[in-house]
């Protein structure tokens, strides 16, 4: 194949068209948006006139298809426009809030992970048994209960009523100072800095959004996990290694869990992209000033620019998400690579 030199390569390349067809399908979705953002950047009392004055400074009363052209010229050079809202770049913006959108999702997912993995390998290997039957009450809990509430309960109990937790305002307590921006994640920004204790205030800021978050997306990694292995341990090469004399720890792990790794490592995929956007009620309840609430703020005041970067860069995160799953299959099965796609 063409691209079987440089299989990394040509799977970018491969990502481009998508790439033009969401910055097309944004713009024009966005601009069906109900409300004028010239209203809105105006304000209560403006007249006719001032409106006017401000939809040519923002360049929408200029033709659609001109509005794109000049878009998409800005967009070549790295500008994604000017929000609205915040009155800042976009990009600045983006920069700012993403980090902590990542950083909360992250750590979700670490947690998850840490639970319903081993969670579902245990329920698939003593299948009917009781930590299976924990595993289907977990699952159905974590699928019921809608993020916000398992988030104000939280709240109440660990918060309000025993005093564990911090008080769920943000990232950072305001008794510490946030360390000098390097990556925009605070765990890692104060670590570089050797500022231990602002570490840990930043790690109990992330302890119940995190919780709340993995309680979700615990559900779909260990559903996906036991029917993984479910399906492995019934597979021929499982019950001949088991017919060899292998010993049982080497049949699980090496033979029935790094084939059930693969659909695992998809679900891991989806979850993370899809939590990633959709994360905003959590970030709500806890004050978090993560990309999903900003563009949720971003869609009510009809701002163009705020509104369009966030779907350009969530699906940039999903195109390099997509990459990375890829190598990750190369990894975990060899016989599986770029050049076979």
């Amino acid at each position: 194949m063409a691209g079987a030199g440089h299989p990394v390569l040509w799977r970018i390349v491969q990502t481009i068209p998508v790439l033009i067809g969401v910055v097309v399908v944004s713009f024009v979705l966005t601009r069906a948006l109900p409300g004028d953002p010239a209203v809105y950047f105006a304000g209560a009392m403006a007249t006719p006139e001032s409106i006017a004055e401000v939809r040519a400074a923002l360049g929408l009363d200029q033709p659609l298809v001109h509005q794109f052209f000049r878009y998409c010229a800005a967009l070549l050079q790295g500008d994604l426009g000017r929000s609205v809202s915040t009155g800042q770049p976009v990009v600045e913006d983006l920069a700012t809030r993403l980090p902590a959108s990542l950083e909360l999702t992250l750590c979700a997912l670490v947690l998850s992970c840490a639970v319903a993995i081993p969670l579902g390998i245990l329920a698939a290997v003593r299948q009917g048994g009781p930590i299976d039957h924990l595993c289907r009450i977990l699952v159905t809990a974590g699928v019921s209960l809608p993020t916000f509430f398992t988030g104000i309960v939280l709240i109440y109990v660990f918060y309000y009523l025993l005093g564990w937790a911090p008080s769920p305002l943000g990232r950072l307590d305001f008794v510490y100072l946030e360390p000098p921006r390097v990556t925009g994640f605070l765990l890692v920004d104060t670590l570089l800095v050797g500022d231990i204790e602002t570490f840990f205030g930043a790690a109990r800021q992330l302890i119940l959004p995190s919780v709340t978050l993995a309680l979700f997306t615990l559900a779909p990694i260990a559903r996906m996990t036991r029917a993984a292995m479910l399906s492995a341990l019934s597979a021929d090469y499982v019950r001949t290694a088991r017919a060899a004399g292998l010993a049982p720890r080497t049949v699980l792990l090496t033979y029935a869990l790094r084939n059930a790794l693969l659909p695992v490592v998809t679900t891991l995929g989806m979850v993370f992209s899809f939590v990633l956007g959709a994360n905003v009620l959590v970030e709500k309840v806890f004050a978090w000033p993560g990309i999903g609430s900003y563009a949720v703020e971003a869609l009510v005041a009809s701002d163009y620019a705020a509104v369009q970067g966030f779907v350009l860069a969530m699906a940039v995160l999903f195109v390099l998400l997509n990459l990375v799953i890829d190598l990750a299959y190369a990894l975990i099965d060899p016989r599986i690579g770029f050049s076979a796609k």
